[in-house]
């Protein structure tokens, strides 16, 4: 048995884009830009805001994707080497783009990452237990 994709029958690989993923505004400039333009990612009050609305509101994941992802965001903060900006970069080729330019250059991104990490710790308290509590390799 093998945890499978969300929508798809292919074994899930674990990657934080999920986490920043859904601040790409992209073609929803208009709906999701002006959404998200209000806030500064490097502002603490504002980050913790779009981690609980944006990074940790999935309802396609179920408690052992989540589990799976925080696990995998983990291991890449244990990281010391791990580079967290070139996740914010865009090609110019690529049909991506954040809502305001501070996206492109965040303060630290490494400590976006801290913090999506803390909050879902907090916001997913009771799916991870439960995650945990099971054998993961018969998932």
């Amino acid at each position: 048995m093998m945890l499978r994709e969300p929508f798809i029958s292919k074994e899930f690989q674990p990657d934080i884009m999920w986490f920043i993923g859904g601040f790409n505004v992209y073609d929803r400039e208009e709906t999701r830009g002006a959404e998200l333009e209000i806030y500064d990612p490097n502002n603490m009050a504002d980050r913790a805001n779009l981690i609980k609305s944006y990074s940790l509101n999935f309802d396609c994941l179920s408690y052992r994707h989540k589990f799976v992802l925080v696990k995998f965001l983990a291991e890449k903060l244990s990281d010391s080497r791990f580079d967290f900006q070139t996740l914010f970069e865009i090609d110019e080729d690529e049909a991506s783009s954040w809502p305001r330019s501070e996206w492109y250059e965040l303060e630290s991104p490494r400590a976006f990452f801290q913090d999506i990490y803390a909050l879902a710790q907090e916001v997913w308290k009771e799916e991870l237990l439960m995650a945990s509590a099971e054998d993961q390799t018969v998932w």
